[in-house]
């Protein structure tokens, strides 16, 4: 089986990274493409970050209507950080017949030299880096039988727009699917009063969290098509 695997922190997911996914399997061949929220992001270190249970639940209910999608808890339910080796080498334990195909957002590809562990990496899935049409991309000092970079023609949407849209009191309707947007207004999430005073701080959380990338080795070079802090468009996001 060939199984794409999708990280992010998915607060709210939205159209973008769905477009991404299902472009992505049909590009490939991939049979099922694996949605995984992200538990405690090293990322997030000093931001607040809805809570685990919600971010799983959202995208739960944005991916139910493809059958070629589905959503793992592996990160959520495992303790302590979320790190890409760790989320590889459970699922490989858990798919042990599969092959994956990690994808994330090609500027989060671009750090993929710091990141821990990064010799396994190589040998645990092949890495798909994604990108806006009009962003340059470049695989420069990465594996070139390891790591493929590819456009994907989704709209320019970003996690961090839609919570701040709701802060605002503007909708999201057709940013994010409509499971999602009925789910964030019957739980609350992203008003004012979530972000003062709900969900979970993870500098609180991880005051000594150590990050993903070690400091030694030089990270290859990609132009920017979002923040690094998330795959896929997550944090421009």
């Amino acid at each position: 089986m060939r199984l794409g695997v999708m990280g992010g922190t998915f607060d709210p997911i939205h159209h973008g990274h769905l477009v991404a996914a299902s472009e992505v399997a049909a590009t490939f061949g991939l049979d099922q493409v694996l949605f995984v929220p992200t538990g405690r992001p090293w990322q997030k270190e000093g931001k607040r970050v809805s809570p685990a249970e919600d971010r799983y639940l959202m995208t739960v209910v944005a991916t139910a209507s493809n059958p070629r999608f589905s959503v793992s808890r592996v990160d959520i339910d495992r303790p302590g950080p979320t790190y890409t080796r760790d989320t590889l080498v459970d699922l490989k334990r858990m798919y042990p017949e599969a092959e994956l195909f990690f994808i994330t957002g090609a500027d989060a590809l671009g750090q993929i030299l710091s990141w821990k562990g990064v010799e396994e990496l190589w040998e645990l899935a092949h890495f798909i880096g994604v990108s806006r049409p009009g962003h340059e991309l470049s695989a420069t000092g990465l594996p070139q039988d390891k790591v493929t970079l590819t456009e994907i023609p989704a709209m320019a949407i970003s996690s961090t727009d839609c919570r701040h849209r709701v802060e605002s009191g503007l909708p999201v309707w057709y940013l994010v699917p409509d499971g999602v947007v009925q789910y964030i207004n019957k739980h609350g999430l992203y008003t004012p009063e979530a972000t003062a005073g709900e969900g979970e701080d993870f500098d609180a959380i991880l005051p000594s969290a150590t990050p993903e990338h070690d400091s030694t080795p030089a990270p290859a070079r990609v132009t920017p098509a979002t923040d690094s802090a998330d795959p896929v468009q997550e944090d421009t996001a």
